[in-house]
Formats: structure tokens, C-alpha cells, sequence
């Protein structure tokens, strides 16, 4: 599997011949002024929240590419009423099989209102099965005894964000590892912003001390895992 970071949550999965976009936010990036937006052209596009460091390029991507977006509910009808109907509504403890794997929704502990005003629903996360691997992305989230739901969910990666003030910062997000039994992270939701720069040579250091694989890829690379 190939992850392709974008910046801030925006990541893309690619396995099996299909391409999956997480929280497209790009053009109001400065870190991400390389990326060229319009080339994205992924299958699906996951939205874990609607606060437009999610959801910038969302409309912009889905027209762009047709994705199919995975998202809950609330936003999922937020989407039609932008033009774009190629939509897969959700809802926190549900699961779906598309054509590359399932999907589940899991909760998150944030805020969630979309960018002019309307209701965000819940905030959430997901679970990735592409029968090879199993993703937790974790969205926005602080840390949760929640997450000990998923401790039997064999989880191969987690994407985690690190950035603190409005997330996990490193030392729960490094906690929250032994709540899912998992040893390899891609930390995201960092730098972006005065508010959530982090040391990343402090982070590394912890998450090499507490035994887990920590990926800090740069913006615009692309990593196995």
C-alpha cells in the first residue's frame, strides 16, 4: 500500500489499482503550495468532520475526479446542495462494503460545523478493511476510551494526528496506541498552523521510546506501508 501525504489530514491510500483521498485541504495550505490540486483524481474521497481544514477541496476534488465521497450523514446532504451527488452517507457504528474493502465509521471526540455555518453532524473517524491491511484513521480526535474498541481490530496502520491545542497531541496520541494494539503510525494535523507546530525530532524520539514506528512524511511524499 501507498500513502501520499498532502498536508495537514489530507492523505491518499493507494492499493489494489483503486486511490482513497482523506480530508482534502490543500489550496489553504501554506505547506502544501506544491500540490497541485486539480491533479488529484482519486475513486473515493473519506471525510471525517466538516471544518474546512478537512473540507477545503472537498467539493473542488469530488467534481473534479467523480469520487465517490464516504462521509456522515449531515454532510453527505450538505454535499447535494453543492452540486455533488456522488455521495455515501454514514453513520458513527456503521460499515459498508464497497469495491475495495469495508469501511467503518468510528467516533471521534471534536467539533464538526462545515464552513458556513451548517451542521457537520458528528465528527468521526474510520476503519479501512482492504483484506490485506486494516487503517484506523483517527480524524480530529482527542484521546478516548473509545479507541479500546477497536483493540481487536487488527490494526496494521494508524493515522493519527499529533498537532495538539485542537487534537490528540504526541504523548496521548502515543497513549492511544496501546488502547488499539497498534505499533505503526503516520502522524498528521501538525505545522500547519502556529497553534499545532510540534518538535518533530522530540516526537520521534518519544514514539522510538515507546516502541512505536513513527512515519512523518513531508508534504507531497509518498511512503510504503
Amino acid at each position: 500500500m501507498k500513502l501520499t501525504y498532502y498536508g495537514q489530514s489530507c492523505v491518499e491510500l493507494e492499493f489494489d489499482g483503486k486511490k482513497l483521498l482523506f480530508d482534502p485541504f490543500i489550496t489553504g495550505n501554506p505547506l502544501a503550495k506544491d500540490v497541485d490540486v486539480n491533479s488529484l483524481k482519486p475513486d473515493y474521497i473519506l471525510v471525517s468532520h466538516g471544518h474546512g481544514d478537512h473540507v477545503a477541496d472537498l467539493v473542488t476534488v469530488a467534481k473534479n475526479s467523480g469520487a465517490k465521497v464516504i462521509c456522515i450523514a449531515e454532510i453527505a446532504g450538505w454535499l447535494g446542495k453543492q452540486g455533488v451527488d456522488n455521495v455515501h452517507g454514514m453513520n458513527i457504528g456503521g460499515s459498508f462494503k464497497f469495491d475495495f474493502g469495508k469501511v467503518k465509521m468510528v467516533n471521534a471526540v471534536h467539533s464538526a460545523t462545515l464552513p458556513d455555518g451548517s451542521n457537520g453532524g458528528n465528527p468521526a473517524g474510520f476503519v479501512v478493511y482492504t483484506g490485506s491491511q486494516n487503517v484506523y484513521f483517527a480524524g480530529d480526535t482527542a484521546l478516548t476510551y473509545d479507541m479500546k474498541l477497536l483493540a481487536d481490530e487488527n490494526l496494521d496502520w494508524a493515522i493519527l494526528p499529533i498537532g495538539d491545542n485542537y487534537t490528540m497531541g504526541v504523548d496521548d496520541a502515543i497513549k492511544s496506541t496501546g488502547f488499539f494494539n497498534c505499533k505503526n503510525v503516520v502522524g498528521v494535523h501538525y505545522d500547519s498552523f502556529p497553534v499545532i507546530k510540534i518538535d518533530k525530532e522530540e516526537a520521534a524520539q518519544k514514539f522510538q521510546s515507546a516502541g512505536i514506528n513513527l512515519k512523518l512524511p513531508e508534504v507531497g511524499q509518498t511512503i510504503e506501508i
